[in-house]
């Protein structure tokens, strides 16, 4: 023992503290030699970022003037719109006079007191699941405005089975075509498949207000002389042809009528203005630039709203743009394969079907219950779920309603296939990509440097059929699912 170690009185056997064991450490620890590591980083990630299959499957075409003219075939078929209403309480249901005009003989017609006059006479009248709405062969004595519920159209087939015609929903009507017949009948059954409710009104109290306004009556007039003009399919004049003649038979005479108010689409945009200040430019710029790094995230964030844009916008958006008689209901609520099949159906050819996840993951249920597998295909490196060979595409920015239905959208592209086109303009002053460019405004007083950056887009259907859309699709699970 020392003479240092007999003054304090240390026992023999005691420990010695020594530096190879301060801190309870034998060697240098992690944390501290941390200090004097690289760190490796990623740059700047977010989880915002969704695959937007819409703005990469679009074809895009430059519009350097800024606008995009659709010159149409001139079509005399009146276009159809829905029925809106306001719900004030569950009693207290009003039809909105407005949307009248979505009504094909109404369509056109300015006079806000007479709509609002048609609509004050409109009732609503509650119904069943189960009842029978209307009955085929029976005179139309009304016409029917669907609130909302679900009502089922079916007839009698040549071999006397039951055909299901189509399926009625919100904002959905009938009784209008009555207007072009002498002594019009039921040409369907119309049953309910829900409880609903229902708008109704009789058509003596409507040739009541026809009677006592002379501009109504003029404007019927005129939509039953346009109604009698021949049509094609699609609702533009026949063009007069002679086929299958021989010798020196006179041959007919016609010519290919333009549209006279063509629609133009005017290039949006969606901007911000981005704020970088000039100490984190200058010295936090290694190894990432940080004005590169506020750049990508702020363009990807923009890219985002303008997906959305493209699907939801009152103006130009696909979901409000699509003409009504483009547009299904489910059969049943889920989206199973018939839907699908029929929404194909409505077109020459589908080059893409875009939907809520969750309204897929609702027709891969529809399909395992009926013991059926999609088959699937790689598409830029993602497995997309396809059927009949047409991808089906997840698209997070269709929206969900508060009812727990959303809906699925069918497109043909292309402009030479008169489908549905993206709309951009390129080479703008400081482009950052085609479409979007990224400007220096300068710095403020306040040592911010500030950069405009925006993109400028907007998107067109050619002709109504290159769309079309199944709506009231549900998406809920069944339980035990």
């Amino acid at each position: 023992m020392t003479a240092v170690e007999e003054s304090v009185g240390l026992p023999d056997d005691a420990e010695r503290v020594t530096p190879s064991t301060r801190n309870g450490h034998s060697s240098l620890s992690t944390s501290a030699a941390r200090n004097l590591a690289t760190t490796t980083k990623t740059a700047p990630l977010m989880a915002g970022i969704t695959s937007r299959w819409l703005l990469r499957k679009l074809p895009w075409i430059d519009v350097p003037g800024g606008a995009y003219r659709v010159n149409r075939r001139l079509s005399l078929r009146t276009q159809s719109g829905r029925i809106a209403f306001s719900h004030n309480g569950p009693d207290d249901i009003q039809l909105i006079p407005e949307s009248l005009c979505g009504v094909p003989t109404l369509r056109g017609y300015t006079n806000i007191e007479v709509l609002r006059e048609i609509a004050r006479r409109c009732t609503a009248r509650s119904f069943e699941a189960g009842e029978v709405i209307l009955e085929e062969g029976q005179p139309v004595q009304e016409a029917v405005i669907v609130v909302h519920g679900r009502l089922v159209r079916s007839t009698t087939g040549s071999y006397g089975e039951p055909i299901t015609l189509g399926v009625l929903t919100d904002g959905d009507r009938l009784g209008d075509e009555a207007l072009l017949q002498s002594d019009p009948l039921w040409t369907a059954t119309v049953k309910a498949d829900s409880a609903g409710t229902l708008m109704v009104i009789p058509w003596s109290s409507f040739l009541e207000v026809v009677d006592n306004n002379q501009d109504l009556r003029d404007h019927l007039d005129a939509f039953v002389s346009n109604s009698s003009m021949r049509v094609n399919a699609k609702g533009e004049a026949v063009v007069e042809l002679t086929a299958g003649h021989d010798g020196e038979s006179e041959v007919s005479t016609s010519f290919v009528d333009y549209d006279l108010a063509p629609r133009e689409y005017e290039l949006s945009l969606t901007q911000t203005i981005l704020r970088i200040q000039t100490r984190v430019a200058d010295l936090y710029n290694e190894p990432m630039n940080q004005v590169e790094q506020q750049v990508r995230l702020t363009v990807e964030e923009i890219r985002e709203e303008q997906e959305w844009e493209l699907l939801n916008n009152r103006d130009f958006g696909l979901l409000h743009n699509t003409d009504y008689d483009q547009r299904i209901s489910t059969q049943t609520g889920p989206p199973s394969p018939d839907d699908i099949d029929d929404l194909l159906a409505m077109r020459r050819r589908t080059d893409l079907l875009l939907a809520h996840p969750k309204a897929i993951a609702a027709f891969g249920r529809e399909c395992n219950r009926r013991g059926l597998v999609p088959e699937t295909t790689i598409i830029d490196g993602h497995r997309v779920v396809t059927w009949r060979g047409t991808p089906l595409y997840p698209c997070s920015k269709i929206p969900i309603s508060p009812r727990h239905t959303t809906s699925i959208i069918a497109m043909r592209t292309g402009e030479r296939e008169e489908g549905v086109v993206g709309l951009y303009k390129t080479a703008l002053p400081d482009e950052y990509e085609p479409g979007l460019n990224v400007r220096y405004m300068g710095i403020t007083q306040r040592a911010i440097i500030e950069y405009l950056v925006t993109a400028y887009y907007s998107v067109a259907i050619l002709v109504p059929d290159a769309i079309g859309i199944l709506d009231n699709v549900n998406i809920s699970a069944p339980r035990g699912a």
